[in-house]
């Protein structure tokens, strides 16, 4: 009896909110991952939009709209953001012989400026945004908080679309044919440029997504996107640099490594464990669990 009632009342809830984690974590990680099977370029100014995307929906939520508004509205403000980036900052240096070097450093000090910025308009106090769904509900004996369960359930729609955008349309095809040749798709007539700003543009608003979900089940504070990102590289490493459903497969196994984790062990170990677990793989596996976005 013990057994179930562990089971019931530690186990499973610890189950679950490293699942509704793990949504969030993908959202972050899709668009790191497709940001780097497309144009090669390793994002790291992609925690600071999960920020921009938190702090926006607190900034929006206090004018009065709904939170239901705020999921549609936030992504689509972030949109031209992520455009204005790569078409004048990333642009810039993309063609240089040292880019990923260049990119490198361009993101990383941008991602200092964003952290700045955001300190300066909101201050270096945490924030919270009030959950829109209360209460629980019971399956199996189980009570999972609401707004988990619909965490879970609209990341994993929006995971499914993503993915059939991606493999499953034209749109997607041409996204593919720029990652695997970028000058043969041009010489098609297809505007590369352009898709690279969109699809950049569609990483930037994924992770903002992410920031609204979260913000009501986390603290959000001006620095949330420098712990955010080291989780969602190691995402997108296990998973494979470029793929989609590594990045799926591989957010959702390393939250529930560090949910369970923090059931034996202190909760300040679980980061550790998390990167111990990406080395691993690097030692034995260092191109991830599936090939590249426009490869596989």
């Amino acid at each position: 009896m013990e057994i179930v009632e562990y089971i019931q009342f530690v186990l499973a809830p610890q189950v679950i909110n490293g699942l509704a984690l793990g949504m969030a974590v993908v959202l972050v990680a899709l668009g790191l991952t497709i940001i780097f099977g497309l144009l090669d370029v390793i994002n790291m100014s992609h925690g600071e939009y999960y920020a921009i995307g938190a702090f926006g929906a607190l900034a929006l939520a206090a004018t009065g709209l709904n939170f239901w508004v705020l999921i549609a509205l936030v992504p689509i403000l972030m949109a031209p953001l992520g455009i204005v980036v790569e078409r004048f900052l990333i642009r810039r240096v993309f063609d240089s012989k040292d880019r990923h070097v260049s990119t490198l450093l361009l993101t990383f000090g941008l991602s200092l400026i964003i952290e700045d910025l955001l300190k300066a308009l909101f201050g270096p106090n945490t924030h919270r945004i009030e959950t829109p769904i209360s209460g629980a509900i019971e399956i199996f004996g189980i009570f999972i908080p609401s707004y988990r369960l619909f965490l879970i359930a609209i990341g994993a729609v929006i995971i499914c679309v993503v993915a059939y955008v991606t493999y499953r349309t034209r749109l997607g095809a041409v996204v593919r044919a720029a990652a695997f040749d970028r000058h043969m798709t041009s010489s098609l007539g297809i505007p590369v440029g352009w898709v690279y700003a969109g699809t950049f543009a569609l990483g930037v608003s994924l992770a903002g997504l992410a920031g609204v979900l979260l913000a009501p089940l986390y603290s959000v504070f001006p620095t949330m996107g420098r712990d955010f990102i080291l989780l969602a590289f190691s995402v997108v490493i296990i998973g494979g640099m470029g793929s989609i459903w590594g990045a799926v497969i591989a957010g959702i196994f390393l939250t529930q490594v560090q949910a369970l984790a923090s059931l034996v062990i202190s909760p300040v170990w679980t980061d550790p464990i998390v990167f111990g677990t990406m080395v691993v793989f690097l030692m034995f596996r260092p191109q991830g669990l599936f090939g590249r976005l426009g490869h596989a």
